[in-house]
């Protein structure tokens, strides 16, 4: 296996471009591990420069459907093509990207005895742990796992609660990464004190909680500014609620950016705010802010903390007051809101997403080595791993 390459079958159940920070994450991860073959299922349309760093691309034919009346015959329908696939291709991994969803649930049922490394991103925890059904799913998936890996130890344990246990050996902390040659940090710093110009990046839905930050702006006794950048179902509704507050010419709405239009964006901005209120696998965001000399103004969720490495403020989530508290603290003291940058550029440097790829690939040697090895002694991989 060590002499040529290892074929990787892999997707996500979308538009095949950098839609979300999954997507993103997946384009950059798969580019650092060039060493691997591997094939990507997405939907079309397809972005042509982000479908580079793979092999080979296929775009999934069986018509897409939501949870409802039709899904058992469009996960039948999906499950036969991504068999026909996995016959044609003979990869020798999986890795079946957000564990417990419907291609993960594929992946599961039509493998026979190739490894699957199922890949935790977060959303796929938190619909198992709100749905029965999904948390069934998600149980099946990790049954017929070799691997499972998370991007924090918080995520895994969520992920080992929710299947009782059962599969904690198989479970394994990856910390996702950025390409950290690409980031820039400000040349002139902002040095005085008072309002600040702050930036809040990522979806506009209930989790992220958007909604914080532009009531804590209501309460901050200095003039801050927001520029809240993204796309999501809350839009109309933040707009709303920031001009009832009288924020109207200290919010500013921007659409979703390109990544690379964002980090030429951020090094303009003093601080970012992070808003999340409930479960965030990772917070990539956050390391994108910290690669370029941004100090973090963040709900202190789970893991979040020992991301940051300490380089932040923190707040309670979800509590407008006690961000807006933690907004002024970093407008009044600007050898705190110095110290605090630096911090956040060395704690940045520990997630190069060529570390994510290196740890990936060594795992998924190790399971195509040991499925080889069972293979070899005639062992039935067929019953789950």
């Amino acid at each position: 296996m060590t002499t040529k390459a290892l074929n990787v079958l892999t997707g996500i159940n979308r538009a095949s471009g950098p839609s979300s920070g999954s997507m993103i994450l997946v384009h950059d991860l798969y580019g650092a591990m060039p060493e691997l073959h591997t094939t990507f299922l997405g939907r079309t349309p397809v972005e042509q420069p982000w479908a580079t760093s793979f092999y080979h691309l296929i775009t999934l034919a069986t018509p897409k459907r939501p949870q409802g009346p039709g899904f058992d015959g469009y996960l039948d329908e999906l499950t036969r093509e991504v068999g026909g696939l996995i016959e044609k291709i003979q990869p020798d991994t999986i890795h079946a990207q957000y564990v417990g969803l419907a291609l993960s649930l594929a992946f599961a049922r039509t493998a026979g005895n190739i490894p699957i490394i199922a890949i935790a991103h977060g959303p796929d925890v938190m619909a198992a742990e709100l749905s029965p059904r999904e948390r069934e799913t998600l149980k099946e998936v990790a049954a017929a796992s070799a691997a499972i890996v998370a991007p924090t130890a918080a995520l895994a344990d969520r992920i080992d609660r929710l299947t009782a246990r059962r599969f904690t050996d198989r479970l394994t902390v990856i910390p996702w990464g950025i390409p950290l040659r690409d980031a820039r940090v400000r040349d002139q710093p902002h040095v005085g004190t008072g309002a600040l110009s702050l930036v809040h990046a990522g979806r506009l839905d209930e989790n992220k909680s958007t909604i914080t930050a532009i009531e804590a702006l209501a309460l901050t006794h200095q003039p801050h500014h927001l520029t809240v950048i993204g796309y999501g179902a809350l839009r109309e509704d933040l707009e709303q609620r920031a001009i009832a507050l009288g924020l109207r010419d200290r919010i500013r709405f921007e659409p979703f950016l390109p990544r690379a239009e964002l980090w030429n964006r951020l090094p303009n901005f003093d601080a970012f705010v992070f808003t999340t209120s409930g479960l965030e696998a990772f917070g990539l965001v956050l390391i994108e802010a910290q690669a370029h000399g941004l100090p973090v103004a963040y709900s202190d969720l789970p893991g979040v903390r020992h991301i940051l490495g300490g380089a932040g403020v923190p707040y309670t989530p979800g509590d407008p007051r006690s961000l807006a508290t933690a907004l002024d603290e970093m407008g009044r003291d600007f050898h705190r809101r110095t110290a605090l940058s630096k911090k956040a550029l060395n704690n940045a440097r520990r997630y190069d997403i060529a570390d994510t790829g290196r740890q990936l690939r060594e795992l998924t040697l190790r399971v195509a080595r040991d499925r080889l090895d069972k293979v070899t002694r005639g062992v039935d991989l067929t019953g789950g791993w």
